[in-house]
């Protein structure tokens, strides 16, 4: 089995490409920059999700590998103490949604060959803070492109089960990451664990679901 994890490189990405590795999988892991010290079965790939050149690239280099999985996991949470008053400004919205859901849809759609060849299954790491049924205030950004990532998720999660490729739409947990603080509920190891139980469960009959790291469905 082939899995291909964006945005791979730290964090919760890394530990999915850990732990993908250890139980025997065949392991692609994107980043955009630096590549860390991984296991020997990590093969690394550059992908910037954003520049739809370097979707081609990627596209190029894996024509006709199947892929088994494909963990879109790649985001960024750039509005952190940003105020209502003066901040949010229109370039760090348009940064982040470039990230969290322009760059889910191209890679999908860039890796859509791949996952007809390999009968593959799609994960999308959304959050708990894409929901609507959530209105604590404040992260508008961040809040905003998760749940528009769901929405995404959601709509190709119909379409694409005609061609039978499941879509799950993901919270992976309050981790201890960069993003998510040293306070953080979980960590990485659980979340990565917890995550690669859910994709393994998802099926046809599920496509579509919203669910938190542990199985635990979610409200949309």
């Amino acid at each position: 089995m082939t899995v291909l994890i964006t945005g791979a490189n730290r964090g919760i990405g890394l530990a999915l490409a850990h732990y993908q590795a250890a139980r025997g999988e065949t392991v692609i892991a994107t980043t955009r920059s630096e590549i860390p010290a991984t296991p020997s079965l990590v093969r690394w790939e550059t992908l910037d999700v954003t520049e739809p050149a370097s979707h081609r690239a990627l596209a190029a280099k894996l024509a006709g590998l199947p892929l088994s999985r494909l963990i879109c996991n790649a985001g960024v949470l750039l509005d952190r103490n940003q105020t209502l008053e003066n901040g949010y400004n229109a370039e760090l919205w348009a940064k982040t949604f470039a990230v969290n859901v322009t760059g889910v849809f191209l890679t999908i759609q860039t890796l859509l060959p791949n996952l007809l060849k390999g009968r593959g299954k799609i994960a999308i790491i959304s959050s708990q803070m894409g929901s609507t049924t959530r209105a604590p205030g404040g992260s508008y950004m961040y809040r905003a492109s998760k749940s528009a990532a769901l929405n995404l998720g959601r709509n190709l999660a119909t379409d694409l089960k005609i061609k039978n490729i499941p879509v799950g739409i993901y919270h992976p947990g309050w981790v201890r990451t960069e993003m998510g603080g040293a306070g953080a509920e979980i960590s990485v190891e659980e979340s990565a664990k917890g995550l690669s139980e859910r994709l393994d469960a998802l099926s046809l009959e599920t496509t579509g679901c919203f669910e938190c790291w542990d199985g635990r469905p979610y409200p949309f």
